[in-house]
């Protein structure tokens, strides 16, 4: 029998399954589709509410469990997600400082998403970018990116341009790091790491951070 372990994110969410000898196994589904008749261990993410769980676990929490390792005595960790970014500083082996952003201008994954698809671009076809859009207010970022694009500005540069934007609000907000350890989709997007990459060292660590903090 495997045991299973969620991190419900606002549009994606990420699960783990344990199966009896050990082996792990990781997905990724849509969270309108998570299966409402399963059991998990644990959970973690506001779309778990009303799912079945033996216990649930702040998003901070299992953030900072499931990369401990990685974080060592001294380190900062960013999750950037679909519509929020969180952090947690790791100083002399001791928790030290975090912050939470789920305002309009963190709205970041789902926003790419969208531009994507509304222009039909891959992630791939993407390049990292000199400028940047000043994105503190995301309506206002949007409407930069239309008006480059209706004086012919390519798609794909003004979305690099946005995703720059992105980096740099990362960086500023994690308190400009010289070393940043990076925890969701974004690390799959290497147009975001190049740019993030222009103000720090950035370390991806992939999808899975949160839903392997509930493993402890």
């Amino acid at each position: 029998m495997s045991s299973f372990y969620l991190d419900a994110g606002t549009t994606w969410s990420k699960i783990l399954e344990v199966k009896e000898d050990g082996k792990r196994t990781y997905s990724v589904l849509h969270s309108c589709d998570l299966p409402e008749e399963r059991e998990y261990i644990k959970t973690t993410g506001h779309r778990a509410k009303g799912l079945k769980t033996r216990g649930h676990v702040n998003e901070i929490v299992a953030l900072s469990k499931g990369s401990q390792e990685c974080l060592g005595n001294n380190g900062v960790i960013l999750d950037l997600g679909s519509r929020d970014a969180k952090w947690v500083k790791y100083k002399n082996g001791k928790f030290s400082d975090m912050d939470w952003n789920s305002a309009c201008g963190s709205a970041t994954g789902a926003t790419v998403e969208m531009l994507l698809k509304f222009y039909d671009i891959k992630a791939e076809q993407l390049s990292p970018q000199d400028e940047k859009y000043s994105i503190t207010c995301g309506i206002f970022a949007m409407e930069k990116i239309m008006d480059d694009i209706s004086k012919g500005i390519p798609a794909d540069i003004a979305i690099s341009k946005f995703i720059h934007g992105l980096a740099f609000n990362a960086f500023k907000f994690t308190k400009e790091p010289q070393e940043l350890l990076l925890s969701g989709g974004f690390c799959e997007n290497k147009c975001f790491m190049d740019s993030l990459n222009k103000y720090c060292n950035a370390l991806p660590l992939g999808r899975f951070v949160l839903v392997d903090g509930l493993l402890y």
